[in-house]
């Protein structure tokens, strides 16, 4: 018995450490493209396109990419320009879908059965299926292109859809209505009740969404491309193109501008980390 437990315990510690050695190697794998552009930032043209894959240069590393890149790209006003739609897009999505949530998981009627459907449904159709007439058409025909408040009504159209279905059955799961009826008979409305009860309560919801669209927000490309044409209001991901040229590219600059469009999103997602854990583990685990 000692030697069977002996073995099955030996079995069970080659399994641990291999299935660690592949999660590590899976990760490298994982990561070689971003440690390959932060890599090529500080380096030469020449070298990047001689040999991008190595440590060794012939002309040395230099900061240089990523002053011509903050430079080049208008950094500041291209980051302010990503702030004020991924913020404002943001905030309108949250509170807007908690909100739509709130009423579909408590207003048990047809109405609302059809609606929440349909708005699951949705979530199904590409947004390139539907970008040229919204946007081409639409838009040129009323005159909403190249205004930053289109793209912050683009995007939170787009996104109510996902966030309410995931609000929905955090609601539906996770707070009882013994609580709302409790704020009702202390002299709440409904909105109050829904902004001092129960919002207060969707917070490891609202932090995962919040992460969730930001990112799917501030990395946007398509969109963006399609309503913003001016320079003055081009986000980070459009100003980035600003170093292609037609024939050439300089692949140093390109690289640089990468790492300052990712760099505010990373800081964002280390400080979020832990609310991002909690909201996806609460909204799996159904009390």
């Amino acid at each position: 018995m000692k030697k069977s437990a002996k073995v099955g315990g030996t079995r069970k510690k080659v399994l641990s450490i291999t299935g660690l050695f592949a999660v590590v190697i899976m990760f490298f794998l994982y990561m070689i493209p971003f440690i390959l552009i932060l890599l090529n930032s500080f380096k030469y043209k020449r070298d990047i396109i001689k040999n991008p894959f190595s440590l060794i240069t012939k002309k040395g590393y230099t900061i240089e990419n990523y002053i011509t890149a903050f430079e080049k790209m208008n950094f500041l006003r291209a980051f302010g320009n990503s702030l004020f739609v991924t913020g404002l897009s943001t905030i309108a999505v949250i509170i807007l879908s908690a909100m739509v949530a709130y009423y579909f998981t408590r207003a048990k009627n047809k109405f609302s059965s059809v609606f929440f459907t349909l708005m699951a449904a949705s979530m199904i159709i590409p947004f390139q299926a539907i970008m040229i007439p919204l946007v081409s058409i639409y838009g040129a025909q009323l005159g909403l292109l190249n205004h930053r408040l289109t793209l912050v009504f683009l995007h939170t159209g787009f996104a109510m859809s996902m966030s309410v279905f995931i609000f929905q059955g955090f609601i539906k799961s996770n707070i009882p209505i013994s609580l709302e009826e409790a704020a009702y008979l202390d002299g709440c409305s409904k909105l109050q009740t829904f902004f001092k009860v129960v919002f207060p309560l969707l917070k490891p919801t609202t932090s995962t969404l919040i992460i969730l669209n930001v990112l799917a927000f501030w990395n946007d490309y398509l969109l963006p491309s399609l309503v913003l044409g001016k320079k003055n209001l081009l986000t980070l991901p459009l100003s980035t193109y600003t170093f292609y040229g037609t024939y050439s590219a300089d692949y140093g600059v390109i690289m640089a501008a990468l790492v300052l469009t990712v760099a505010p999103i990373l800081i964002l997602y280390l400080f979020l980390q832990k609310q991002i854990i909690s909201g996806v583990v609460a909204g799996a685990v159904k009390s």
